[in-house]
């Protein structure tokens, strides 16, 4: 399969009366030359992802190689033999078994099927053709490519594009039952406490040390930690539903005095015996990874007066 990004029809934008060109996807089986096509306001690594997993259900099957430009959707470094492919991307390929092999740089004509169809498309399918929504575009599209453009007799091969698919159909790989999950790398600094900040949640990030920096990947209902160099799997959570949630394993949990908890300690002080010893307790029963609730409690003072957060 190759792939690429063109230009749709003006489409007007949402919540205006302006007309603007959103970006054509075009995905074309070699051999068939069957394509799909698809219209997006904005890319992104997701976006490109999921389009590539929106024109193999269309096809009814996956591709074991696909060939693509070398566009950040894709590829972050281009290279002849070991081209950098953005992860999310490498691993939705890697989900659905698919070889990827970007292009060389400036030698479009190594992917020349797709980019005959993304020149095909406009010229014919979206020629004079003005859309009210995105929406509206793309059921256009899908339905100009089954009743007209597979069912032509291709100029080259002498054949209808439709015949050729169904030859082409039985060697495409079946679909992975579970779609793909998606994440988002973030880096982050384990903290003194050995836990990872993420949307506003504590995760036990051990066996990485404190100070050190991780990868984040975060999906829809878990949580993984990994090696920033390696991306090797260090740890695994399930997602905490409530901001604030502290995912930490009471082994786990760090009671040594820091110089953090002396600073904090040192501020409960001035404000009165009380707060003192409050926080001294809840350094005692959660250890370092209570010192945010610490925080909380002398950070009081900067809004009421002291001895009426040390009587509360």
């Amino acid at each position: 399969m190759q792939v690429d990004y063109g230009e749709g029809a003006p489409t007007r934008v949402p919540g205006t009366d302006r007309y603007r060109k959103p970006r054509l996807f075009v995905a074309t089986l070699r051999y068939s030359r069957r394509s799909f096509l698809r219209v997006v306001w904005q890319s992104g690594q997701q976006i490109w992802a999921e389009l590539h997993e929106q024109a193999w259900r269309y096809f009814g099957g996956s591709c074991r190689y696909v060939v693509l430009d070398n566009l950040k959707e894709g590829v972050l470094k281009p290279d002849l033999y070991e081209p950098l492919l953005n992860p999310v991307y490498a691993a939705t390929l890697a989900h659905y078994e698919v070889v990827a092999d970007p292009a060389r740089v400036r030698d479009p004509n190594r992917k020349g099927t797709v980019e005959n169809a993304i020149g095909h498309t406009p010229a014919t399918a979206l020629k004079g053709k003005r859309f009210e929504s995105i929406e509206e575009q793309n059921a256009y599209l899908e339905h100009w490519e089954s009743k007209w453009a597979a069912s032509r007799i291709h100029g080259s091969e002498r054949r209808q594009v439709q015949a050729m698919f169904e030859e082409e159909r039985a060697h495409l790989q079946p679909l992975a039952v579970m779609p793909m999950q998606y994440f988002t790398d973030v880096e982050r600094t384990v903290c003194d406490d050995g836990c990872v900040r993420v949307a506003h949640c504590s995760y036990a990030a051990r066996p990485a040390t404190i100070g050190s920096k991780v990868l984040v990947r975060p999906y829809a209902r878990r949580l993984e930690i990994r090696d920033l160099q390696t991306q090797a799997l260090l740890r695994t959570h399930s997602r905490a539903e409530r901001p604030g949630t502290v995912v930490l394993p009471e082994a786990e949990r760090v009671f040594n005095p820091s110089r953090e908890r002396r600073f904090i300690l040192k501020q409960a002080d001035a404000i009165g015996a009380q707060a003192a010893r409050l926080c001294q307790l809840l350094f005692a029963i959660e250890g370092r990874v209570g010192q945010r609730k610490l925080w909380g409690i002398v950070h009081l003072a900067d809004r009421y007066p002291r001895q009426m957060v040390d009587a509360a």
